[in-house]
């Protein structure tokens, strides 16, 4: 698959959303939605989608996940994951994440939390919601981003905040277009 312009050519489309609910701060509430429709089956997806230990084969910044609980791993609410990025200046950064929705085949979310490690001031949210697409046999996928109150980079480089929300868009597109097509 090619990702040209947020668009992604052979086997699905993904559409980049808007930016949403930014508070005064410039940057609690802030939000990037990407949506594509892919020729697999909601839970085929479902299962690539919530398999964090695979991350790192599809994203561009998320080089490495971990579920903490070796025992009993999720995906599950509740469960913990450790999520390692690495960006573009080679700087990496492990953050940790709690699931906070897990309902197979639709709806996958977690908080990354800040050094607070509190779950209701989060660094930041993501989802990823998924239904049935209009092709039989496709699913219709949603993958959110909202900035969290909590403390992060972002608080500390505000200026730089929208060219970051840009990036996090075509990083989205990316990694859910090859999630499709390992899914697929």
């Amino acid at each position: 698959m090619d990702v040209q312009d947020g668009v992604v050519i052979g086997g699905g489309a993904v559409r980049g959303g808007g930016q949403s609910g930014v508070a005064r701060d410039g940057v609690t509430g802030a939000r990037v939605d990407v949506e594509g429709e892919f020729g697999v089956s909601p839970e085929r997806l479902w299962d690539v989608l919530t398999d964090v230990t695979r991350i790192g084969e599809f994203s561009p910044e998320c080089v490495g996940g971990a579920w903490v609980d070796e025992q009993r791993p999720g995906p599950r609410a509740g469960a913990s994951f450790r999520g390692r990025n690495r960006f573009a200046d080679d700087h990496v950064v492990e953050v940790h994440c709690v699931v906070t929705r897990a309902e197979r085949p639709g709806a996958f979310a977690w908080v990354v939390l800040d050094r607070s490690e509190d779950p209701a001031s989060p660094g930041s949210l993501w989802s990823y919601e998924l239904r049935p697409g209009a092709t039989p046999g496709s699913t219709l996928v949603r993958h959110s981003f909202e900035h969290g109150p909590g403390d992060t980079g972002a608080r500390r480089q505000p200026e730089a905040f929208p060219e970051r929300l840009e990036q996090l868009r075509a990083h989205m597109t990316r990694t859910l277009a090859a999630m499709a097509a390992a899914a697929a």
